[in-house]
C-alpha cells in the first residue's frame, strides 16, 4: 500500500483540474521541484493511484442521447462472470456489485431506442439473469468521475 501525503494530494489536485498541465506548472503550484513532481506522478501510476489520464468528453456531442441505469438480479454464484461479460459492452460506463433489490446496477449510453432495446434484451436473455429494471435518464444533473479531494 503506498502511502499518500499532502504533496500527492495537491498533485492530485492539479491533475484533476487539467491533467495537460506541465510538470513545471504543476511544480509551481505544488511548490515542489519538477523532478518531485515526476517521481510523485510516476509513483502514484505505478501503486494504481492514477489509472489513466483522459479527457472529459460530453458524449451528447457523439449522439448518445440516451443514458439508461439498468437494476440486474442474478443467480448468486454468477454474479462476477455476469459482470465482467457486461463491462465488455462499448456503451457501458459503469458496472456495480450492489446490495439492495438488485445485484448489479450499470449505466450505459445509447445513440437510439433501437440500441438501448437490443442491448437490454441481450442482458435479459443472458443466462442466470433472472431480471432487469431499465430506468431512462430524464436529465442530467451532475454526471462525473472526480471528488474532491
Amino acid at each position: 500500500m503506498v502511502k499518500i501525503d499532502e504533496v500527492d494530494i495537491k498533485i492530485l489536485r492539479e491533475l484533476q483540474d487539467d491533467a495537460r498541465k506541465s510538470l513545471k506548472e504543476i511544480a509551481e503550484k505544488v511548490g515542489v521541484a519538477e523532478g518531485t513532481v515526476y517521481n510523485r506522478i510516476n509513483k502514484l501510476k505505478k501503486a494504481g493511484v492514477i489509472k489513466k489520464f483522459i479527457p472529459v468528453i460530453d458524449y451528447t456531442y457523439l449522439g448518445y442521447d440516451i443514458i439508461a441505469v439498468i437494476g440486474i438480479t442474478a443467480e448468486g454464484g454468477y454474479l462476477v462472470e455476469i459482470e465482467k461479460e457486461i463491462a465488455k459492452e462499448k456503451n457501458v460506463t459503469a458496472v456495480y456489485d450492489v446490495t439492495g433489490e438488485y445485484d448489479i446496477l450499470v449505466v450505459a449510453k445509447f445513440k437510439n431506442r433501437e440500441n438501448l432495446n437490443s442491448f437490454v434484451k441481450r442482458i435479459a436473455g443472458m443466462e442466470k439473469v433472472m431480471k432487469t429494471y431499465t430506468m431512462l435518464v430524464l436529465n442530467v444533473v451532475k454526471e462525473t468521475h472526480l471528488i474532491e479531494i
